[in-house]
């Protein structure tokens, strides 16, 4: 019920800033014209948001033929947990990383990159879909996915702004405000509801693999990997970064104003505490303290 009541406070929030921005572009008209689209966009999102993200990367379902050994792993893992299982995903992308999506635990989806199949071990590999399991199980995956819809869709009404502004309302102080200011509202929403479901997801996500300083190694090397290694169709809909277990994007430094994730070192460090209240030893001073 928590996760419905989360939703809907974040669908309202969203559809009003998309209204608000309508109204600014155009007035009382541009008001209904984006009431009218936000609820069709709402509508949309709950049901297809979670097709249109996994079009967007271009993934592949896993089946007999295609990686069956990441699928058994995750329906494993949510047997384990006693969860719905998803339906698994893999997307060909060097850069290893990962995400969920999906409007509830029955109806869910996690995707994994090769890069992360190819670069992790089995147990990294593990903790980090028992990550993507736990944004499944707190309905993060709805919220973030309608999020990134959303979000997507107020920047590309910023991006016509002047058209709007200058016809409709011949203000271009206006116009440029709610070009500079709408997607900056929409990156704000992002960050704050991706961060602060992060270390909950990281919280769970070891209790689910079983071993915190699993997580925290595959952390290190996939924000090793992320920062060398372009995503390009992460970097062509930035909009869904916020989805994905470590930031994806560099190339073009759309990470370093508003940030979606937060810091990794902070997440890894939580979880080498988590794994020394469960009594693991864990030697510090080093490089990979869990290696």
């Amino acid at each position: 019920m928590m996760g419905y009541t989360k939703t809907a406070i974040l669908m309202a929030a969203m559809t009003a800033l998309f209204m608000a921005v309508g109204y600014a572009l155009g007035g009382g008209a541009g008001l209904l014209i984006a009431l009218v689209v936000a609820v069709g966009m709402n509508g949309y999102s709950y049901w297809n948001s979670d097709k249109a993200v996994l079009r967007m990367h271009n993934a592949q379902e896993c089946n007999s033929q295609v990686h069956p050994d990441l699928e058994r792993m995750v329906h494993r893992l949510a047997d384990g947990a006693d969860m719905p299982r998803p339906r698994v995903f893999v997307i060909n992308q060097d850069q290893p990383n990962a995400f969920a999506t999906g409007r509830n635990p029955e109806n869910a989806a996690v995707a994994a990159t090769t890069g992360l199949l190819r670069r992790m071990s089995d147990e990294e590999v593990a903790a980090v879909m028992a990550h993507e399991l736990a944004h499944i199980r707190n309905y993060d995956t709805l919220i973030m996915t309608i999020t990134a819809t959303f979000a997507g869709a107020i920047s590309m009404l910023a991006n016509f702004a002047m058209f709007f502004g200058g016809r409709n309302r011949g203000n271009i102080l206006v116009t440029l405000l709610v070009m500079i200011l709408a997607p900056m509202a929409a990156a704000v929403v992002q960050m704050a509801i991706s961060r602060s479901r992060e270390y909950e997801a990281d919280r769970v996500g070891a209790a689910i693999c079983g071993n915190p300083l699993w997580l925290a190694s595959a952390l290190e090397k996939i924000q090793g990997f992320a920062s060398r290694i372009d995503y390009d169709r992460a970097e062509a809909n930035p909009q869904t970064a916020h989805m994905f277990i470590i930031n994806p994007l560099h190339a073009f430094k759309r990470d370093k104003l508003f940030s979606t994730h937060p810091n990794t070192e902070n997440r890894i460090s939580e979880l080498v505490k988590l794994a020394e209240a469960q009594g693991q030893s864990v030697t510090r001073g080093r490089a990979n303290p869990w290696g």
